[in-house]
């Protein structure tokens, strides 16, 4: 068993990474994440502090599920790809999606983050490279060749970062690579004010920081960058997975305006 001794935003990651093992025991799974089940069998951890229950995990589920289609989508016309996670923690994006050998992946996130993806899951097959880097350094994004477009697909991330870090790592992407896509999730600034309310990131003593409400801000970091989708949490395919109560709830939350923009999911292309 391994021992977890991360803090902060870093211990939020095993929150999803529950969130998605108890999506999979469920015989109407949304996204069959077993290699997260295995993972949560390994590590010594309390798992209450997660906060997740059935409804929560299931979403959790629903949100990756968006992500990792729209990361399909991107792979089946642009066969020849860069696929860029960034803050990837436990999660087994590249193991779920499949790919062919001309797709280059690349997961970065922090070293004492990619030793314990080592101890807990498998090598990805193909052309697969894990960095160990903070995703705001330069390096680990210098080192990727730019002669192929390039998606990059961050969840769980932009509320962590200052609103001039987000801004900043968007920038250089779109720089470095003549065209691509970006795929995140966004809490909107009312989501960054009841950031308590949320366990995990209470439990582990976390802070988010950039809240964006409108895809015109991230437009505005590059020319010609273009919002394809801005999905509210409440508006998502998949979510009549959720249990009764869970799709009551979020039929209460998508009455109230403040509530029903708290979270987003986000594609936009260059």
């Amino acid at each position: 068993m391994e021992k977890i001794t991360l803090t902060g935003a870093q211990e939020t990651m095993l929150a999803t990474l529950y969130g998605r093992a108890l999506d999979s025991g469920r015989a109407t799974s949304v996204l069959h994440d077993d290699e997260a089940k295995r993972a949560v069998d390994r590590i010594d951890y309390d798992f209450g502090r997660t906060g997740m229950n059935t409804t929560s995990a299931v979403g959790v589920a629903i949100r990756a599920k968006v992500l990792d289609d729209w990361t399909r989508e991107f792979i089946q016309r642009n066969p020849t790809c860069s696929v860029l996670h960034l803050a990837c923690g436990l999660d087994t994006r590249a193991h779920r999606i499949a790919r062919p050998d001309t797709v280059r992946w690349v997961d970065v996130d922090m070293p004492d983050v990619v030793a314990l993806r080592h101890k807990l899951l498998p090598q990805p097959q193909g052309d697969y490279r894990l960095v160990a880097s903070s995703v705001t350094e330069d390096a680990w994004l210098e080192a990727v060749a730019a002669d192929r477009p390039a998606v990059a697909v961050f969840e769980g991330l932009s509320m962590y970062l200052t609103q001039a870090e987000g801004h900043a790592l968007i920038q250089r992407i779109t720089t470095r690579f003549s065209s691509g896509e970006l795929l995140f999730d966004v809490y909107g600034s009312w989501g960054i004010k009841l950031q308590r309310l949320v366990p995990a990131i209470r439990n582990a003593g976390a802070t988010l920081h950039w809240g964006v409400d409108d895809p015109s801000e991230i437009e505005a970091l590059h020319p010609g960058l273009t919002s394809v989708d801005a999905w509210r949490s409440v508006d998502l395919p998949h979510l009549d997975a959720l249990p009764r109560s869970g799709r009551i709830q979020m039929k209460v939350v998508s009455a109230i305006p403040k509530l029903r923009d708290v979270g987003k999911l986000l594609r936009l292309r260059w």
